[in-house]
């Protein structure tokens, strides 16, 4: 069986706690790329202009959001969907 993606996520974090420069180099390059793009979203101009759009509906009342408790709600259905 395969590890979930937290187990993944774990095993990564605690590797890369630990390793020496020459892997900590040798990951970075591999996932170079992909961290700097995650790290600018502000920078992806189609991402902020739906940032901004979504916001700009929930101050004109276009789209009227949910509360917490209908979000916590729709969560508790998710979870005993997907879990039991």
């Amino acid at each position: 069986m395969s590890d979930s993606a937290l187990e993944i996520r774990n095993k990564l974090y605690d590797f890369i706690r630990v390793a020496d420069e020459k892997k900590l180099h040798a990951i970075y390059n591999l996932l170079e790329d992909d961290i700097n793009i995650t790290n600018k979203w502000w920078k992806n101009n189609a991402f902020v202009k739906e940032l901004d759009d979504r916001s700009k509906a929930l101050e004109n009342g276009t789209d009227k959001g949910v509360t917490i408790s209908e979000l916590e709600t729709s969560i508790s259905k998710l979870r005993k969907k997907k879990y039991g």
